[in-house]
């Protein structure tokens, strides 16, 4: 019940930014903006790919970002950031 309501809160929060136009879509751009130390926060889709997850999970620990694993797919987090594409990688400007 907890872990459903907190997956709530992450997914009002990918929608309150996706609003405020502060996303970063893909694998590339997330990487860069992190390698940039320009994130405040990235989401990762249920099913992303490994080598890209093992990626960002590395660049997120270096720079000290919060990584958020979500429980929905990269088909329906493409939907919740409103893209016509799978979204598998997510990250917020803002550091």
């Amino acid at each position: 019940m907890a872990k459903e309501q907190n997956q709530e809160k992450e997914l009002n929060e990918v929608k309150t930014e996706v609003q405020k136009g502060t996303i970063v879509a893909g694998g590339a751009r997330v990487l860069q903006f992190l390698k940039e130390g320009k994130l405040s926060k990235v989401y990762l889709a249920r099913n992303c790919p490994s080598p890209l997850r093992s990626d960002v999970e590395h660049y997120a620990r270096l720079a000290e970002v919060p990584l958020v694993d979500l429980e929905i797919t990269n088909e329906e987090l493409g939907v919740v950031c409103k893209k016509n594409f799978f979204v598998s990688v997510l990250g917020v400007r803002g550091a």
